[in-house]
């Protein structure tokens, strides 16, 4: 273990200074020329070309498709996340390990078979296609289909965030909530939620990204239809194959400008949440 104080000494041996510039050099390689090159080919042509790109319906409509998946894949999954959270972390049945396996199921799935169970199921020749047709309800090659393939790829995200840091809060303050008379749901709004808020917040960024870049499970579940089924990602993955690349990169600019925000915000929670950590204890030690 670490001895206090010294998490962050800096060292000054040839060796680090060596493996710092290693990862510096490898991460500018991996990372920073690919973030370079979709900002030089969409500005390629000059900035009318690059606002040109914004201005066609079919970007426009994949942009608000995009903004409308994530609005409501990302809120379901922290509905499920928190309730998943506050049953593992807090109660002990039968199903558990089950259930954690399967939460953690879609990290280890593609997402190209994450879209395809959805075609098995709801697809023309799927078990439930000919029902829904009968009924005049279309969920593959419509949006349902393209906000329940995101879903599936997300759902982990916050739940993940959420169990070990319930896991280790315990539940001692709830208990002492409820014994003063507090319901449910006071215990849960004036304890609970502001224990975890800065992972929630965590868990809904990561959520929101992955929600609003997924391609696999989208690309199977859309029909590519332009103007109607296909989300930015797609968008790009269509403009590109039809040479337009200053159409292509433009977009992908907003990818990549939403992956930039994420890492800035998720920095700043992690910072947030030390900083509540580190308060926290500081704050028991002060009580006489």
């Amino acid at each position: 273990m670490i001895p206090r104080g010294l998490e962050h000494r800096r060292v000054n041996s040839p060796t680090a200074v060596i493996l710092v510039t290693l990862a510096l050099a490898w991460l500018a390689l991996i990372i920073g020329a690919p973030l370079a090159t979709v900002v030089v080919e969409a500005f390629g042509k000059g900035l009318d070309a690059f606002l040109a790109a914004f201005r066609e319906p079919d970007a426009l409509a994949s942009i608000r498709l995009t903004l409308l998946v994530a609005a409501i894949a990302v809120p379901l999954n922290a509905a499920f996340g928190l309730a998943a959270a506050w049953s593992i972390a807090r109660f002990e049945f039968r199903g558990k390990a089950a259930l954690l396996t399967l939460i953690d199921l879609p990290l280890s799935m593609s997402p190209v078979v994450a879209g395809l169970v959805w075609v098995l199921l709801f697809g023309a020749r799927g078990w439930f296609g000919p029902l829904l047709e009968v009924a005049g309800v279309k969920v593959i090659f419509a949006v349902p289909g393209i906000i329940l393939g995101t879903i599936l790829v997300t759902v982990p995200l916050i739940a993940r965030e959420l169990i070990p840091l319930m896991t280790e809060q315990g539940a001692d303050e709830e208990l002492a909530a409820t014994t003063l008379g507090a319901g449910g749901w006071t215990v849960f709004r004036r304890v609970t939620l502001p224990n975890i808020r800065w992972a929630l917040l965590h868990g809904v960024l990561l959520c929101n990204a992955r929600a609003m870049g997924e391609f696999g499970a989208v690309s199977v579940v859309s029909g590519h239809i332009r103007g109607l089924t296909e989300t930015l990602p797609l968008h790009v993955e269509a403009l590109y194959n039809d040479y337009d690349f200053v159409g292509a990169f433009s977009a992908a600019t907003l990818l990549a400008g939403l992956a930039v925000v994420t890492l800035v915000a998720k920095t700043v929670l992690e910072q947030l949440i030390r900083a509540g950590q580190a308060v926290k204890p500081a704050q028991e030690l002060a009580i006489p």
